[in-house]
Parts: structure tokens; C-alpha cells; sequence
């Protein structure tokens, strides 16, 4: 039996928990947004994004279960989970992992004061600071470059989709 590392396995018990609750949380708040109206755009990228997100945890959990754990990593990644929390709970039921577009004017509180896409700027972080609680160098650096492709996508079709929100 391979040696694991107790943190380690909580750390990543913890990542793979959340991300499949919230795929739960998306998949709820999305047919709620259909049924008031709104339209999904983007749909064909979707499923690269899951793919590139569930290759990146499949990575963690492979290269990293028997990892040790930095502290110091652990903790930046703790400050990104209150970012998450801030973001989540400002959106409430518009939060969702597709682009969804409500004829509605946009969430302008909490992180959206500040930032144009929280969420974006959280997964990126996210995405480079799990992999480093792990001493991960590599994924981090491959996920990061991959994510950042996926986003050059992404915030293009969701900028085009929410023009008319904007003005």
C-alpha cells in the first residue's frame, strides 16, 4: 500500500469536496436562471473547462497525496477560500460555473466593486496556490498556463454576452 500524508489527504479531501458541492450549488442556481429568463451562452466551452478543472484535481491527487503540506501555501489557500466565500455569497443565486445571462443589471457589491471578474482572478490564484501546498511546482505551472488559455475564451464570450448589461 503506498504511503500518503494524513494533511495531504484532508487537503485534497477538502478541494474535491468543495468542487463537487458546487458543481451541486451551479447546476441548482443555473435552472433557476433558465426558468426567470435567462440564456446560457459559451455552452461549447463548457466542457473543456470541466475536463481541464477535473484533470487538474485528478493531477493534485495524484502527484500529491503523499506530499507534505506547507503551511505557509496551506494558509494563502485558506485566504482564498474567505475570497470565495465573499464572492459566493455575493452573487447568491446568479453564482453559477456557466455563463448565464440574466436581463438584469450586473452584481456590483462586495468583490465586483473592486474587481471586474473575482471569480476568474479566484481560480487562477486557486489554481497556482493548491498545487504549491503540495510542493507541486509543475502542475501549478501547466494548469496555470492551460487555465489562462481557457479564460483568454472565456472572458471574451462572457464580456460579448454581458455588453448591453454594461452600459
Amino acid at each position: 500500500m503506498p504511503d500518503f500524508s494524513l494533511p495531504a489527504a484532508l487537503f485534497l479531501s477538502f478541494i474535491a469536496v468543495q468542487r463537487l458541492s458546487e458543481l451541486l450549488i451551479a447546476r441548482r442556481n443555473t435552472t433557476k436562471l433558465l426558468r426567470q429568463g435567462a440564456r446560457e451562452i459559451g455552452a461549447g466551452h463548457y466542457s473543456v473547462m470541466v475536463v481541464l478543472h477535473a484533470a487538474w484535481l485528478l493531477a493534485l491527487i495524484g502527484f500529491g497525496y503523499n506530499q507534505p503540506v506547507s503551511t505557509g501555501w496551506l494558509l494563502v489557500f485558506a485566504g482564498l477560500q474567505m475570497f470565495r466565500i465573499w464572492i459566493l455569497v455575493s452573487l447568491g443565486e446568479r453564482w453559477t460555473t456557466r455563463i448565464i445571462i440574466l436581463d438584469q443589471p450586473l452584481v456590483k457589491s462586495g468583490p465586483f466593486a473592486y474587481l471586474k471578474h473575482p471569480n476568474y482572478c479566484l481560480v487562477v490564484a486557486e489554481i497556482l496556490v493548491a498545487p504549491m501546498v503540495l510542493d507541486l511546482f509543475q502542475v501549478a505551472v501547466l494548469f496555470s498556463v492551460l487555465n489562462a488559455a481557457m479564460l483568454y475564451v472565456r472572458i471574451r464570450v462572457e464580456e460579448r454576452g454581458l455588453t448591453h448589461l454594461r452600459k
